[in-house]
C-alpha cells in the first residue's frame, strides 16, 4: 500500500520507479535477523558539511564482499565480512527477485528523532543503473520520494519485514528521505542492498 500525494488524474504525474512488497520476510525471518542485528558494530559516521563536522542522525555499519568500498563524505568505508542471517537475506533477493547485490548499507534509527535527509544513491562506486533492495524492521516510517524535476512526492509507509526495490533509473530522477517522526519512540533498522562496482578506490 502507498499513500500517493499526487493527484489521481494528473496526466502530468510521474510515478517512482520503485516496487513494494509488503511482508516480503516471514516473523521467523524477521525474528533472526532483529537477533543477529542486535550483535551489529553500528556506530555514528562523522561528516563535514559546509566545513562544518557533525555525527549522522542514526547509527550504521557497512557488510559487503572484499574490495567493496564506500565513502561516505569523505571517509572511505572498508566493508565488514557478511554475517550468517544478512548473507541468506543477500540469497533470498537473489533467489526471489533475481537480484544480485554484493554489499548492504544498515541504518539503525533509535527512534523518530533519527532521520535521513533527502538524497539520492548516486554515488560512483554504485555499478550505473543497477537495482538497490531496501527492507525494513521494526517500526514502521515513512520512506518518502521527491521527483527531481516537478517536486513532486510520494510516499511509501514501510512495514516491519516489507521490501522496497529502487528500479534503474531512480537514483537519476528522485530523490529520497525518511523524515522525522516525533511520536515514534521504537527503533526501526534498514538494510539497504547495493551493486558495488569492486576495488573501485584501487582502479
Amino acid at each position: 500500500m502507498t499513500l500517493d500525494l499526487f493527484t489521481d488524474h494528473d496526466p502530468n504525474i510521474k510515478l517512482p520507479p520503485v516496487v513494494h512488497q509488503p511482508d516480503f520476510l516471514s516473523e521467523r525471518q524477521q525474528r533472526l535477523l532483529l537477533q543477529e542485528a542486535s550483535d551489529y558494530p553500528l556506530t555514528k559516521i562523522e561528516i563535514e558539511v559546509y566545513g562544518k563536522k557533525h555525527f549522522i542522525p542514526r547509527t550504521q555499519v557497512w557488510f559487503g564482499d572484499e574490495g567493496c568500498d564506500c565513502r561516505y563524505s569523505k571517509t572511505l568505508i572498508n566493508p565488514l565480512p557478511w554475517p550468517p542471517v544478512l548473507s541468506k537475506l543477500r540469497q533470498t533477493l537473489l533467489q526471489k527477485c533475481h537480484l544480485d547485490f554484493n554489499a548492504v548499507l544498515v541504518n539503525r534509527y533509535a527512534n523518530g528523532t533519527e532521520c535521513m535527509g533527502w538524497h539520492s544513491d548516486d554515488e560512483p562506486e554504485i555499478v550505473a543503473n543497477s537495482a538497490i533492495a531496501s527492507i525494513t524492521l521494526g517500526t514502521c516510517r515513512d520512506f518518502v520520494v521527491r521527483h527531481k524535476a516537478s517536486q513532486q512526492k510520494m510516499s511509501y509507509p514501510l512495514q516491519s519485514g516489507d521490501l522496497l526495490i529502487m528500479q534503474p533509473g531512480m537514483q537519476q530522477t528522485w530523490q529520497h528521505c525518511l523524515p522525522k517522526r516525533l511520536t515514534v519512540n521504537t527503533p526501526r533498522i534498514n538494510f539497504t542492498f547495493r551493486q558495488i562496482t569492486p576495488y573501485f578506490y584501487q582502479l
